[in-house]
């Protein structure tokens, strides 16, 4: 509505320069920045209002599925790729009947899950302790290789 650029923001600084003064031009910006934090509040205030009047009309239902109508592609998409997160997501063992073949194995993927995640852990501490003793081992040699050379002078 109001398209205001810096150039426009400089000249109205400049007219309020002269026709203010610079001894009022503070109180008078402090007003002006009140009077603009009141009227985005209660544009903040009407806009929520507005949401909440169409969340209790129902009105996000009906845009989806007019969505869902006019792009129906994508609609189908959406159901595809949510399936797949589902089937691709950690699988709660608690979700399936525990007497059931699937309860079953998703308990024991589950267990094995946890196993393979102790033995990934595992390594990799031993990989770091490695690494820490090699590094450990070449100082040690660095330091040796230049006691000769210290005891030499």
């Amino acid at each position: 509505m109001f398209d205001l650029g810096w150039t426009e923001l400089l000249v109205i600084g400049i007219v309020a320069l002269i026709v203010v003064g610079p001894k009022d031009l503070p109180i008078l910006f402090r007003n002006v920045g009140r009077w603009v934090g009141k009227a985005r509040g209660m544009a903040r205030e009407f806009s929520r209002a507005m949401n909440e009047a169409a969340d209790e009309a129902g009105v996000n239902e009906i845009t989806k599925g007019i969505k869902a109508a006019t792009n129906p592609v994508n609609t189908a998409m959406d159901g595809v790729k949510k399936a797949a997160q589902d089937l691709t997501s950690e699988i709660d063992p608690s979700k399936f009947d525990p007497d059931s073949e699937t309860g079953k194995l998703a308990a024991e993927r589950a267990e094995q899950a946890k196993k393979i995640q102790a033995a990934t852990a595992r390594a990799a501490a031993e990989r770091k302790a490695r690494e820490a003793a090699e590094a450990q081992a070449k100082a040690e040699e660095a330091e040796a290789a230049l006691k000769p050379e210290t005891d030499k002078t």
